[in-house]
C-alpha cells in the first residue's frame, strides 16, 4: 500500500499544538481542502469523525475513527468507512528546541488497481501535497494569527 509521510516544525509549544490537532472541527477554519469535520460520537479517548474534503475540486468523504493519546502526543486515524479502501496512519508531536515536530503520516489504497497503476504517482503526489498542506495549516495557525 502507498504510504506518504510530511513533517514541520512549529514555533509553539507542544501542548497547543496537540491541542489544536485535537480539535478537528477546527480544521476547515485554516485548512483550505478540508470543507468539514463532524464529529458524530466521543468515547473517552477515541472519536468517530465524519470528513468532507476536495482534492482537485473532486470532493472525497469517509468516516474516521480517531485515538487520542494524550500523554505521548500521539492520534492515530484509521477509515471506517468511505470513498478510499484504506485510509489510516498517525500525528505524531515531538518537542524540539525551537517548537514542535509534527510527523504525519498517511497508509492509504484507492481500492481501484486500474486506475492506481494509471495514476498512481499523481495520486501519491496529491495524498503528499494536501498532507503538507494541512502540517503548512497549522503552523500558520499557531505561529501567524494565533490560536
Amino acid at each position: 500500500m502507498p504510504y506518504v509521510e510530511r513533517s514541520i516544525v512549529i514555533c509553539g509549544d507542544i501542548e497547543s499544538v496537540y491541542a489544536l490537532a485535537r480539535d478537528m472541527e477546527r480544521y476547515p477554519e485554516f485548512m483550505p481542502d478540508v470543507k468539514s469535520v463532524k464529529v458524530i460520537s466521543r468515547e473517552g479517548n477515541t472519536t468517530l469523525t465524519e470528513w468532507v474534503t476536495s482534492v482537485e475540486g473532486t470532493p472525497i468523504l469517509w468516516t474516521e475513527k480517531d485515538v487520542f493519546d494524550d500523554q505521548n502526543h500521539r492520534i492515530d486515524y484509521r477509515l471506517v468507512e468511505g470513498d478510499l479502501d484504506k485510509f489510516e496512519g498517525s500525528w505524531t508531536f515531538r518537542s524540539t528546541g525551537i517548537g514542535t515536530e509534527v510527523v504525519l503520516g498517511v497508509d492509504y489504497d484507492f481500492g481501484i488497481p486500474e486506475l492506481t497503476a494509471l495514476i498512481g504517482p499523481t495520486l501519491h503526489e496529491k495524498v503528499g501535497e494536501n498532507s503538507e498542506m494541512m502540517l503548512q495549516g497549522m503552523k500558520k495557525r499557531i505561529e501567524g494569527s494565533g490560536q
